[in-house]
């Protein structure tokens, strides 16, 4: 009875370290800074115009989490045939358990989103489907910027649906949202646009190349910048705001010129980060 439990000791142990692998592996795979940003920052959002963060954060959380998993399970094929090895697929977590990650959590997002209310649950299910719909099959299309668009312009309604009344958020929102997700589509392909058109997958940013990607990114988040600058009615900050954006995209393009330069990339982001501060400072206004 003692080597026979001796011996279990050391299998408990090594199926903890699987246990834990795999786990490690699965939250890796879900893409995690992008899926708790994305969620935090629409829960702050909600929270400025009064509508209920928690439950909002919660229906994000969960849509979220199903896109970044459906991603690494429709893309585990092409990631093992250009070698990532920073995709936890490729390091062994298996394609069926990412999978039903994916399928569960998408299921959970149908009763998490409700509870924000009928419309604006509905409408969140719209945006994950959109996005569900790049994973599986736009992505490698001249319409893969398409569900970037609507599943962006689509989250100030969400949140603004939500309150009383279901007000539609307005149309400067919805227009910088639907900018923000063309500048989010660029800054997301950019880094792997090699490795995508290695495997077949052309997009609408591919069949543009490196250097108009970047520029026409760059470009659709400054104007997203002056919706959320003027919108709510122009201030110092949205000022500020617009002459960074500028001023950080025309850097961009100039350094841009050498290569393999990531300052198009990088630029994007900044723009990006300057136009969620706006939209988090004029929240307010959207309701």
């Amino acid at each position: 009875m003692h080597e026979a439990s001796t011996a279990r000791g050391p299998e408990r142990f090594h199926g903890r370290v699987r246990a834990m692998s795999t786990l490690s592996r699965l939250v890796r795979a879900c893409h995690p800074e992008p899926t708790v940003a994305v969620s935090g920052l629409v829960a702050a959002l909600a929270g400025s115009v009064g509508a209920s963060a928690w439950r909002v954060g919660l229906a994000f959380l969960s849509g979220q989490l199903s896109v970044g998993w459906s991603n690494d399970w429709f893309d585990a094929e092409r990631d093992r045939a250009v070698g990532r090895a920073d995709k936890p697929v490729v390091q062994g977590l298996p394609r069926s358990t990412v999978r039903s990650a994916a399928l569960l959590a998408a299921a959970a997002c149908v009763p998490l989103s409700l509870l924000m209310g009928t419309w604006a649950g509905l409408v969140h299910l719209l945006a994950v489907a959109s996005a569900w719909s790049y994973n599986s099959r736009l992505k490698a299309t001249a319409l893969s910027f398409a569900p970037y668009l609507l599943s962006f312009a689509l989250v100030p309604s969400i949140v603004t649906l939500g309150l009383p009344g279901h007000p539609w958020a307005p149309w400067w929102a919805t227009g910088a949202g639907a900018l923000l997700g063309v500048g989010a589509h660029g800054a997301n392909v950019l880094p792997d646009l090699e490795d995508d058109e290695a495997t077949g997958v052309r997009g609408a940013f591919h069949r543009l190349g490196r250097r108009w990607a970047s520029a026409v990114s760059g470009l659709a988040l400054v104007v997203a910048t002056v919706l959320l600058a003027a919108g709510p009615g122009i201030s110092g900050y949205g000022i500020a705001g617009i002459a960074v954006s500028v001023a950080v995209f025309g850097a961009g393009l100039v350094l841009g010129q050498r290569p393999g330069s990531r300052a198009p990339f990088l630029s994007v982001l900044v723009v990006a980060a300057v136009d969620i501060g706006l939209l988090l400072a004029g929240g307010a206004s959207l309701a």
